[in-house]
Formats: C-alpha cells, sequence, structure tokens
C-alpha cells in the first residue's frame, strides 16, 4: 500500500508512519524545556539561588518576566519572516536545527548559573526561549507535510500526547535529582539533562522526516532572499481577504488560546493563594500532565469520521464533564473535612497570644528585648508601590519573643553583610528544621543586602506557642555581624488535611465507570451525534469545558474539588491546543506552511501576553483571584462565537487553490 503526501514521492505505508512518529518525537524532545525551564524548575532557581543578590524576590520576579518578554518579541518578530524564507529556499528542517541548536546550548549553558549570577541565567534562560518558540514554528509548519490531510488531527494530538509523555518524565527525574543532589547541584544538572533530552530525542526528526520541497515563487536574479521574503509576507497581508477565514480562525485562536494559556500559568499560584499545600499542586500539575496523554488522543479521535470508537470516546468524554463535578461538590459536603482538604476555621486571637494575620514591624517592636530601630525601605527596592518598615537590632545580646496562638507562621526578613546568625525556639526548646532534623538557625549573612526574604516554621498542634529568635553571634565566624531585621510576621492559617490516595482513588473510580459505561452504551446515545463532530465543533466542546472549568473555579475550595478541576483540564488541554494546530495546517497552503505557522506563532506569544494581564487586573479591581478566574470565560466565549464564524471548507478550499496557483507557475 501506497500514500501520497503533497511534498513527497509514493511512500509505503510503513514508511509514513515511521515519519509520524519521528516527528512527534521532537514533542517529547522539547517539551522537558517546557516542563523544567518554563514551569517548574528554573523561574524558583532564579529568583532563590541567580537572584539571591538582587534587593528582594519581587525584584527577582520583574527580571525575569521582563527577559520572557524580551525573547517572545524578538521571537514575534523572527517567525513569520523566518518562516518566509523557509518556504523560499527549502528550509523548515534546516531552521528547527538551527534554532533547537540554539536553544539546547543556552540552556546546557545553565549549568554554570550560581548564586547572584541572575544576569547570564537572564541572558541562557532568552536565548533558550529564543531557540525554542522558533524551532517550534518550523516544526509546527512540517505537519502539512508529514501527515494527510485525514491524519492531521490524530497526528498533531499524539504529538501533545507524547510531550506531554516525555517532558513529564524528565520533570519526575529532575524532582528526584533536586531532592538528592547536594547543594545547587540539582538543578543545575537538571538544566543539562534538559539539553541532552532535548538534542538526543530531535534526531529522529531530523534524520527520518523529508525536507519539503520549495514551493515558492521565482524570484529574478537581482532580488534579495530578505527581500523577497518580506515581499511575500506583504503581498499576503495585503491580500488578507483571500485568506479570510484563515484570519478569522486566527483570531479566534488569539482569544480563547489567551484564556486556556491563563488557567495553565495561574493554576498553582492560585491554589496557593486558596490555601493548597506545595505537594497537593505539584502532584496535581504531574496529574494533568500524566492523565493528558490518553486525553490528548482521545480528543485526536474525535473528528476522525473513519474511526469506529467515535461514540465512545465523546461518552466517555462527556461522562467526565458531569460526574467530575459531581463527585467534587458532593464530596466536598458529605465527605470528612480531614480526608477532602477543606478549609480549616479561621484562628482567632486569644488573651495571651496573637491569632491569624499580618503582623508589621512596627506591631512586633515591641517584642524584641535589646536596642533597636525601625528602618524603611523605600519601594524602588522592594520592587512593590509601597514602602516597607523593618525593625532591627543590632544588639549583640538582642532576643526576640513573640506568642501566637496556631500551627504556622512566617517570619519575613532581611539579609546583607551587617547580619548573623539567629538560633530559633519554639516553647522554650530549639526548633528542628524538618529537613535534616538539626536545630534551626537563620543565617542572614549575604555580600549584598536582600529584603522580603520568608521562613515558615510549622508546628504539630493549633494552640499558644512562643516563637523566640537569639542572636547566636558567638557562634558566627563572622563576628562583626549580628544584626536581626524583620519586615512581619504573618500566622497563616491552619494546614489542610486530606488523603490524597483516596482522593486519586475516587477520581479513577468514576474514570472508569465511566469507560465502561461508554462501551455499553455509547453507540445507542451519541452513534449519530458525533457524526456532526468535526475538527472545529470539537475545539468548540473543549471551549465548552473550559467555561465549565472557569465557572466552577470560582466557587471551589477543597483539595478534592481541586483535583476534580484539575482532571477536566488534563481531559481538554492537549486535545483543545493540538486540534487548533492542525487546523490551522488545514487552513494554511502547503507552500506557504512557514510563512504562515510564523503568524501563527506571532498570535501565540501575544495571546501568553495579554490573558496574564487581564487576569492580574481582574485580580487588582476585586482583591481576589476568584472573580479573575470566573472573568477567563469572556475569552471562551468570545473565540468560540468567532470560531463558529469560520467556514472551514472555504478556507481548504482557498489553501488548496494557492497550493495548485504556486505548483503551476513554478512548473
Amino acid at each position: 500500500m501506497t500514500v501520497t503526501s503533497s511534498s513527497y514521492a509514493q511512500i509505503t505505508e510503513k514508511e509514513y508512519q515511521h515519519r509520524i512518529w519521528a516527528w512527534t518525537m521532537y514533542d517529547w524532545a522539547n517539551s522537558a524545556f517546557a516542563t523544567t525551564i518554563l514551569a517548574a524548575v528554573l523561574p524558583i532557581y532564579f529568583s532563590q539561588v541567580a537572584g539571591a543578590t538582587l534587593p528582594s524576590a519581587a525584584r527577582a520576579t520583574a527580571y525575569w518576566s521582563l527577559g520572557l518578554s524580551i525573547s517572545l518579541l524578538i521571537i514575534a518578530i523572527l517567525s513569520p519572516i523566518l518562516g518566509t524564507i523557509s518556504d523560499i529556499i527549502r528550509g523548515k528542517k534546516k531552521f528547527l536545527a538551527i534554532f533547537a541548536g540554539i536553544g539546547i546550548l543556552g540552556t546546557a549553558l545553565l549549568v554554570f548559573v550560581e548564586s547572584g549570577d541572575w544576569m547570564l541565567a537572564s541572558i541562557l534562560a532568552i536565548i533558550g526561549r529564543i531557540g525554542f518558540n522558533g524551532a517550534n514554528t518550523f516544526y509546527d509548519a512540517l505537519l502539512a507535510h508529514v501527515a494527510r490531510p485525514e491524519d492531521r488531527d490524530k497526528v498533531s494530538t499524539r504529538g501533545y500526547a507524547m510531550g506531554y509523555l516525555g517532558g513529564g518524565i524528565l520533570l519526575a527525574i529532575n524532582a528526584i535529582m533536586i531532592q538528592f543532589l547536594p547543594g545547587t547541584w540539582g538543578p543545575r544538572l537538571s538544566f543539562l539533562s534538559v539539553a541532552i533530552w532535548w538534542a538526543i530525542f530531535s534526531i529522529p526528526l531530523l534524520k527520518i522526516v523529508p525536507e519539503p520541497s520549495s514551493a515558492a515563487l521565482k524570484v529574478e536574479g537581482g532580488i534579495k532572499l530578505i527581500k523577497a521574503s518580506f515581499e511575500r509576507l506583504w503581498n499576503t497581508l495585503r491580500d488578507i481577504r483571500q485568506f479570510s477565514q484563515l484570519f478569522k480562525f486566527l483570531l479566534a485562536f488569539l482569544i480563547y488560546n489567551d484564556g486556556i494559556g491563563t488557567i495553565i500559568g495561574v493554576a498553582a499560584i492560585y491554589g496557593a493563594e486558596l490555601g493548597f499545600g506545595n505537594l497537593e499542586l505539584i502532584l496535581a500539575l504531574l496529574l494533568v500532565q500524566f492523565v493528558g496523554i490518553p486525553y490528548s488522543l482521545v480528543f485526536g479521535r474525535l473528528p476522525n469520521s473513519g474511526d469506529k470508537r467515535r461514540p465512545v470516546y465523546l461518552t466517555f468524554i462527556l461522562f467526565n464533564i458531569i460526574a467530575l463535578p459531581c463527585l467534587g461538590i458532593l464530596g466536598a459536603r458529605v465527605l470528612p473535612s480531614q480526608l477532602i482538604g477543606a478549609p480549616p476555621a479561621r484562628i482567632e486571637s486569644t488573651l495571651s497570644a496573637k491569632g491569624e494575620g499580618l503582623y508589621t514591624s512596627e506591631q512586633i517592636s515591641s517584642s524584641f528585648q535589646g536596642n533597636w530601630v525601625n528602618e524603611t525601605i523605600p519601594a524602588s527596592l522592594l520592587g512593590e508601590n509601597h514602602d516597607q518598615i523593618y525593625t532591627s537590632s543590632y544588639d549583640p545580646n538582642a532576643k526576640f519573643e513573640f506568642r501566637f496562638n496556631g500551627q504556622k507562621i512566617r517570619l519575613t526578613y532581611s539579609s546583607g553583610p551587617d547580619k548573623g546568625i539567629w538560633s530559633v525556639w519554639i516553647d522554650g526548646a530549639p526548633y528542628l528544621d524538618p529537613d535534616n532534623g538539626r536545630p534551626l538557625q537563620i543565617d542572614a549573612y549575604n555580600s549584598t543586602t536582600r529584603y522580603e526574604i520568608s521562613q515558615i516554621i510549622t508546628t504539630e498542634k493549633i494552640t499558644e506557642h512562643t516563637l523566640t529568635l537569639i542572636n547566636n553571634d558567638e557562634k558566627n565566624p563572622r563576628s562583626s555581624n549580628y544584626g536581626i531585621s524583620l519586615a512581619s510576621i504573618e500566622i497563616l492559617p491552619a494546614s489542610r488535611h486530606s488523603n490524597l490516595g483516596m482522593i486519586f482513588v475516587a477520581i479513577l473510580i468514576v474514570a472508569l465507570i465511566g469507560l465502561a459505561f461508554s462501551f455499553l452504551v455509547g453507540n445507542a446515545l451519541f452513534g449519530k451525534l458525533v457524526q456532526l463532530l468535526d475538527t472545529k465543533r470539537t475545539i468548540l466542546l473543549s471551549l465548552t469545558v473550559y467555561s465549565v472549568i472557569a465557572i466552577w473555579g470560582y466557587f471551589l475550595n477543597s483539595t478534592i474539588e481541586f483535583w476534580c478541576l484539575a482532571w477536566m483540564v488534563a481531559i481538554v488541554q492537549g486535545g483543545s491546543q493540538a486540534l487548533s494546530r492542525s487546523l490551522y495546517a488545514a487552513l494554511s497552503p502547503a507552500s506557504k506552511s512557514g510563512e504562515f505557522f510564523g503568524l501563527f506563532g506571532v498570535m501565540e506569544k501575544f495571546s501568553a501576553m495579554i490573558g496574564p494581564l487581564f487576569f492580574a487586573a481582574a485580580g487588582s479591581l476585586f482583591g481576589s483571584s476568584r472573580p479573575a478566574v470566573v472573568s477567563l470565560i469572556v475569552f471562551f466565549l468570545i473565540g468560540g462565537i468567532i470560531l463558529i464564524s469560520v467556514n472551514v471548507q472555504e478556507g481548504k478550499r482557498v489553501a488548496i487553490a494557492e497550493d495548485k496557483a504556486t505548483l503551476n507557475i513554478n512548473g
């Protein structure tokens, strides 16, 4: 059996499948960068280690965000231009290799970033992101040349599934490295492992997938390549009405992908704001990473009219959409609070101890025994819109005692060349560091002054406790440094209690029941309805699910709800983005795939910036992230309405006609 591609000669079915596998392996390769570098490890390492010499964590975050914006701007400018050039000179794989190489090199060099190297880390992160996003432009453009039109949905979602698996596996390995390797070697070697992983698993695509032939218009001898690419890009933008359906889809994608990207980006921060623990949040993210694999494959098969199990897939997805909210909402109301992570009652003050809340340096200054002064730190150093007052004592005999009612407290302090070592005591006994079991000492010495450093101290029971900080200067080798400098003490809400194993098993049982139900009655229930599902309608289905997620996100307040919501995100996250990529490929002329996917990349970069700004503005306006989450439904509604108006068949007809016209001109 042979198959024909618009760019390739006759090939066997075995070779065709081999090329598809090689193409999807690049998703496996570069997703390690997305998980470890962009999401999980490097942002924290930049703030805590590379930016350790910056005045505050807020300043480190600002510099990190600035670097992200710079890289997005550079790639937004380069993508359409380079994509057009790759169409002209038959260079999609060549440019992919160049940008992947740039990203791999920038990532590998992060192994040399140590404490205070924030400038080096910023530059290398910018280089890595340029390589990552640039290579993705040409990788996406190859889809139209690798997969037959009827296979693009399935192949695109398979790529996303491979990305989930590859990125998740290396992230898990890196988490183990960070846990067990000493000092900063864990994260630094994690960065190197990403570069190696990315390089090795890019080889199948570069070796097996052929370079698509050039389908560009012939140019006369005196016209330079760059000039020709600009002219071609300008002609495309000038003739935007010719590709009206494609650009209408681009507008819809820009809007609804804003909402999707924002949900992905703020999920962990939103969960932390609601009081969920780090373990609950990290495991929920890993849940999305791995559960998203099968659901991406299922979503990719929904528009495939040749798959006889489509009614089963549709029934399974709809069952989950109904059953998961029922499990989360009912479980949060009928199961014991210690099992489902319900919020604990507020801890009130007593006559002798402070209760839950934030206490500034001015409020706690009377707890100092010894000489102390108030020092105002300007907002320009803190990266905030207000000044901060620190209460400082430079008395060698200084002592600080604070009585609180609760379980956890957060100390916010500063470090610097005039700061010393403090011993931490709770209820008259040394506080043991939970990481190593030894008495905790806060070493506040740093070569440069830094503010807004925090330390969380956790006790076993919710009751009255006494926190004592003792100047331990006699044990400090830097004998002239002995300062204690506090900005605030926050008595945190009591810890949520949940049985994560029970929650996971409950969700898994619901999924298995849904699977059995779908196989039994799926054909009878949705055998006819599923025939109406094409790629566009399947994307609209995913946007409906995201709207439910945004509404439910406003109300949720327990771990079981958060995990059910994470499972719902996993159902649609990979599928919605993969089908958007494949639909865009179907609406784009294969002869201009580099050019059009360059524009697609620009839209993705804008969507990465607008959504978070909207979320931040809504959060600031209402003083809470709950209204900000539900406001994201606006993106799904407007994007969905525009998507409904896209005439896919007309867009495909224009793309095919453009390819035929280009082929005739080139002879």
